[in-house]
């Protein structure tokens, strides 16, 4: 069972998206407008948030990047909005998924489970003793640390947290895991977001580029143009430590 907040002006699909995820067991919080959801995400994190993105007293794309400064929840975007950059827009403020209206319930279950698996998997991946895998990176001529505790979910870099997304976290974790080897888009949407949806390859290259932002000016994750991506650090303790190629 999941704690869901769910945010959407309008009555009658609130009620039915809350009435699916309840018959799922999921312990659902409904919100009619954002007022108020603010001091209730900081007094508890839900598992999940279910956004509805043009709301009566504000705009959701525009609270969600003010969220992402202090909640790593994953967001279900809702919207009317069919656009590519709309779409783009979304998962540049930090969503992990995209849902346009009208939409079948059916299908936004789906979702919300997929995430919900992502979400655990990734908190319930194996680490050091610690919890913690830890890799670094020379590069302008200095050493670069970057630390990844799957047990508390936490990241840091250069001993900074770092606060992921559900989706950048699942994407950067899997990348450093097979460090030097080409992953394709079409490899970490079937591993990381478990499923395709339409743009899904600019959906890939938007969490990479959130992900290098956070990341700071280490050039931690190499584009190979045609083929994908590929991390470039060594895992600490490695005998080998390799200095980047953009250095």
């Amino acid at each position: 069972m999941a704690r869901i907040f769910v945010v959407e002006d309008n009555e009658g699909l609130r009620d039915t998206i809350v009435s699916y995820l309840r018959l799922e067991e999921h312990d659902v919080v409904p919100f009619a407008r954002l007022a108020g959801l603010e001091d209730a995400l900081r007094m508890q994190q839900p598992d999940l948030l279910i956004l509805d993105v043009m709301l009566p007293d504000g705009d959701g794309f525009l609270f969600a990047r003010k969220l992402r400064g202090f909640c790593s929840a994953p967001i279900v975007f809702l919207t009317a909005r069919t656009s590519e950059s709309d779409r783009i827009t979304g998962f540049e403020v930090g969503g992990d998924d995209y849902v346009v209206k009208p939409f079948s319930n059916k299908e936004l279950m789906l979702r919300v489970r997929a995430l919900l698996r992502r979400s655990a998997t990734a908190a319930a991946a194996p680490g050091g003793t610690d919890g913690a895998r830890r890799w670094l990176l020379r590069s302008d001529g200095r050493e670069h640390r970057l630390e990844l505790n799957q047990a508390g979910h936490l990241c840091s870099h250069d001993e900074e947290s770092i606060l992921l997304t559900a989706a950048e976290w699942k994407i950067l974790s899997y990348l450093a895991e097979n460090p030097a080897i080409v992953v394709s888009r079409e490899r970490l949407l079937g591993v990381c977001l478990d499923y395709v949806a339409e743009g899904s390859e600019r959906t890939i290259d938007t969490h990479i580029k959130n992900i290098r932002i956070k990341l700071g000016r280490a050039p931690w994750i190499d584009t190979v143009r045609g083929f994908g991506y590929r991390f470039t650090g060594s895992q600490a303790g490695d005998t080998g430590k390799r200095d980047s190629a953009n250095a």
